[in-house]
């Protein structure tokens, strides 16, 4: 196979992969459109890559399109797994709006930004006076309420193996579980309820590289979100262990593609 990268990082473990920057793109197309893959092209380069040069890339292009966007992500998944999330309000940021969340729900509220990561963007508000705060700096409202929960899991998939699994306990005092956040790692008693939730999300919705981050309330699975990118804490020889992963997936789809 020939692989191109536009993430040097993101494929230190890969073997024979040529690495290109994404701002050179238009420097080497001859090069790009003779590939077999595109890994971890910037999310800029998408459109170009799929519809200009009808390339392959990894992640799968729904992966990059759902991972891209809490809005879209919630919408999908809420249509073909209406039980799998939290309860959810998409709201403009209008008092109207305001209006309509706190019909749904009490406080406090978790808001999140809508392009966010790491716990990054996301905050707890503990009344109307702080939501209209936050509406002001924001034109749509991401609102959930919040769980009775002190930990959270984060499953990794690539291709179709989950790489690692492991709970996030949030610090004391704190809302975040993520590790950037402060949150501990722990390997612990790992629900296969989730683990199944996880690789069915992702099979489904051809998501091929991603951190799920699902919460256990009263025993059932509850599905947060999932990010394209993650941190490669709790997957021991990450780099070893993830170009493995990535290179018998690219290795098995490229068979399942060529002719017999």
């Amino acid at each position: 196979m020939k692989l191109i990268t536009f993430d040097a990082f993101r494929t230190l473990g890969v073997a024979g992969v040529r690495y290109i920057k994404p701002e050179r793109m238009y420097d080497h197309l001859e090069e790009i459109r003779s590939a077999d893959w595109l890994l971890f092209p910037s999310y800029w380069q998408i459109n170009t890559l799929l519809f200009g040069l009808h390339k392959r890339t990894f992640p799968s292009p729904a992966t990059y399109y759902l991972g891209h966007n809490k809005v879209e992500q919630t919408r999908v998944i809420r249509a073909v797994f209406p039980d799998a999330m939290p309860p959810t309000e998409i709201q403009p940021a209008t008092r109207a709006g305001i209006d309509v969340i706190e019909q749904a729900f009490d406080y406090p509220l978790i808001v999140k930004e809508i392009r966010s990561a790491q716990g990054h963007g996301v905050h707890l508000l503990w009344n109307r006076e702080e939501l209209e705060r936050f509406a002001e700096a924001h034109e749509t409202l991401y609102v959930q309420p919040r769980l009775p929960i002190d930990r959270d899991l984060r499953i990794v998939i690539v291709g179709d193996e989950v790489l690692t699994a492991y709970w996030r306990i949030t610090p004391l005092g704190g809302y975040r579980a993520n590790v950037s956040q402060g949150g501990d790692i722990v390997f612990d008693e790992i629900p296969q309820a989730a683990i199944d939730m996880a690789l069915d999300v992702a099979k489904r919705l051809d998501i091929d590289h991603a951190g799920f981050d699902i919460a256990m309330v009263e025993g059932v699975p509850v599905l947060l979100e999932f990010n394209r990118l993650f941190g490669n804490q709790g997957i021991a020889n990450a780099s070893r262990e993830l170009g493995g992963a990535m290179q018998r997936w690219l290795e098995r789809c490229s068979r399942a593609r060529s002719p017999e």
